[in-house]
């Protein structure tokens, strides 16, 4: 089991900002491989292609993730629907939705994740004792609250046609539209080309600014393992590529001051060359962070006193 973060919980990568958010009901549609319980409004299955309206979700209620494997059925139904509809449960076949797995770092199951507000929380591997579960989803409501997700769904199936529902968004530009359908197809490469289009023509344009940093890391990130990348690091303590690469890892898991400390340790002893890349790649993580949090207004500080 793994603490959970600080309250501050920007410096994940925002999967929110990632994804358009979802113009239907905000319960995704079932997956009825992904798990053999009964789905409900409060414990549902979901899948690559119907995350965005879970990462939607996770806007106004937390949303515990459980990857599982075929033909084994969810765990924490029971607990989670006992917290009478503060938390939802999202259960995902790991094996048949691999970039769910790779966005979570899933290596094994049951793995069990949570989204606050587009943000990604990890939270244990295999499955504690009631009680520690309990404890941990308990920490997960208050850092929750402490966020401004203090939600509830109702506890029965949702009424079509609710009049309460919130209306559909605005569509997105253009640019941002066909990168939000590439990464939904986890075709990186693009999304990365249609945000840079989108700043070309908008320089001011911080959402795609935004965007372009989050899915360059998740593109970096792609086709590698977490052991990989820190069994790598820590036998290469000077290498930049292993370097920026486990800060990479500790970005999108949200241990964004590790990454942020690693970077900044590695920029002072660095030569000229490497100090540009290490200082671009910092750059992005700001980006990622937000300019209001507290961590990036600390490591420009450091960085200006590294530079001159």
């Amino acid at each position: 089991m793994t603490d959970l973060p600080s309250a501050n919980l920007r410096g994940a990568v925002d999967l929110s900002g990632l994804v358009r958010r979802a113009t239907d009901a905000a319960r995704p549609a079932a997956d009825p491989n992904a798990s053999a319980g009964a789905e409900s409004s409060l414990v549902f299955s979901t899948d690559d292609a119907g995350f965005q309206s879970v990462v939607e979700l996770s806007t106004r209620v937390p949303v515990i993730v459980e990857f599982i494997a075929p033909g084994l059925s969810s765990a924490l139904g029971p607990i989670v629907e006992s917290y009478a509809g503060r938390l939802v449960l999202a259960v995902v076949d790991g094996s048949v939705n691999p970039q769910l797995a790779q966005a979570f770092q899933v290596r094994e199951v049951p793995t069990v994740a949570a989204i606050i507000g587009g943000r990604p929380v990890n939270l244990f591997v295999g499955i504690p004792a009631d009680a520690e579960v309990r404890q941990v989803f308990d920490e997960l409501l208050q850092l929750a609250a402490e966020n401004g997700v203090t939600g509830t769904v109702p506890t029965g199936e949702p009424v079509e046609g609710d009049e309460t529902a919130e209306p559909a968004p605005e569509p997105l530009p253009p640019h941002h539209q066909e990168a939000f359908d590439a990464i939904s197809a986890g075709d990186y490469p693009t999304a990365i080309a249609e945000y840079r289009k989108a700043i070309t023509e908008n320089p001011r344009d911080q959402l795609a600014v935004a965007g372009l940093a989050q899915v360059s890391l998740l593109d970096r990130l792609t086709g590698t393992t977490a052991a990989e990348i820190r069994d790598a690091a820590a036998a290469r303590a000077g290498d930049v590529d292993a370097q920026l690469a486990v800060a990479d890892l500790d970005m999108s898991g949200g241990h964004v001051d590790d990454a942020f400390g690693r970077l900044l340790d590695l920029f002072a002893g660095a030569v000229p060359d490497d100090r540009d890349r290490i200082r671009t790649r910092l750059l992005d993580y700001f980006e990622i962070a937000g300019a209001d949090d507290a961590r990036v207004t600390a490591a420009r500080v450091r960085l200006a006193s590294l530079l001159y």
